[in-house]
């Protein structure tokens, strides 16, 4: 009798209930394992490229609102120190200083995602064309509660009630303003950190105007 040593004839002439059944069943869950394994990979995979290809653009709507809010809550900071320093009323220095810490920490988060997306931290658009609708936000190249040089120097130059009564009026426009930018992005963003930190923005803003209002009538004599 002749045996042929060629593995193709040999698994030809195999038929597959030939095979014992030991073996069938470590066929088959080598199969499955093998099938759970690239499954695995390719989920990994997905994983891994699908941030990137929903990372914002240039042009988004969240690339817009971290640039523009940045430059926003820069100011905040600016008005923010400049009372920190110079003001005689306790519960206004905590309020500036905790505004300041509390903005310069978000232009923080708002510049790194930015970096991240491998995107400039400045833009060739004109502020807020990330937003629908958005003609006559911006004066004299101000976006939304900003106050004018000629206001931030008014700030600079003045001290006792008048500096406490200046500040928490220019912030208290200032958070409106950013509060209607934040609640926009909040609205057109698909982004969901950038949801995140826009409806935290509108949140502790809104609280804030609650301090500044009963702060003014405090100061005002009106309480």
């Amino acid at each position: 009798m002749t045996t042929s040593t060629d593995a193709g004839t040999a698994a030809e002439a195999a038929d597959p209930e030939d095979v014992p059944a030991p073996a069938r069943g470590r066929r088959n869950w080598l199969l499955v394992i093998a099938a759970l394994l690239v499954g695995t990979l390719l989920g990994f995979g997905i994983g891994f490229v699908a941030p990137r290809l929903s990372t914002p653009g240039d042009n988004s709507v969240e690339a817009g609102f971290l640039r523009d809010m940045a430059v926003h809550h820069a100011q905040a900071v600016e008005m923010s120190m400049i009372v920190h320093q110079k003001s005689d009323d306790p519960e206004i220095v905590y309020l500036a200083s905790d505004i300041a810490l509390t903005q310069h920490g978000q232009i923080g988060y708002m510049q790194a995602w930015l970096r991240d997306w491998h995107l400039s931290l400045t833009s060739t658009q004109q502020p807020m064309a990330w937003m629908p609708d958005s003609a006559g936000s911006v004066v004299n190249g101000l976006m939304p509660g900003m106050a004018t040089p000629e206001q931030l120097a008014d700030l600079r130059n003045a001290t006792g009630k008048e500096l406490n009564v200046e500040y928490l009026t220019l912030m208290r426009q200032h958070h409106l303003g950013g509060i209607h930018m934040a609640q926009e992005a909040v609205k057109l963003s698909h982004n969901s950190d950038v949801k995140w930190l826009a409806g935290t923005m509108v949140t502790s803003q809104q609280g804030e105007i609650t301090v500044i209002d009963n702060l003014l009538k405090k100061i005002q004599g009106k309480q």
